[in-house]
């Protein structure tokens, strides 16, 4: 399991320059891992990764704007990674994006090119 992991990749304009505060910017995070935990509740590597909840290991990357978010998503559509794009209602805006669990080197290829989130 150790080599299971889930990247969520968040907007950061949200707080720089759209000035969302903290907390609703971790909500967005929140949102997205709870969906696509949710949609992939039986898949076999998300099953692994649930079951030892005190090691799950999640990294959180941003992407600087709503263009690279959903660049990304369409790259993960073509590539068939699963995962889930979090557009926040009512405002229909894209602010983060989860991937579902996967083995490191399946997925990483995908963000690398992006940065842990920074305050």
């Amino acid at each position: 399991m150790s080599n299971i992991v889930q990247y969520i990749i968040v907007r950061s304009d949200l707080k720089t320059i759209l000035n969302w505060p903290l907390g609703a910017v971790i909500a967005q995070c929140c949102h997205a891992a709870t969906a696509v935990l949710h949609l992939f509740a039986s898949d076999e590597q998300t099953i692994q990764y649930l079951e030892d909840l005190d090691n799950m290991h999640k990294v959180i990357l941003e992407a600087k704007d709503d263009t690279v978010l959903l660049k990304l998503t369409e790259k993960l559509k073509e590539d068939h990674i699963k995962h889930k794009l979090w557009i926040e209602q009512p405002e229909n805006v894209p602010t983060c994006l989860a991937i579902k669990p996967y083995a490191k080197e399946r997925v990483h290829k995908y963000v690398k090119h992006l940065k842990l989130l920074q305050d």
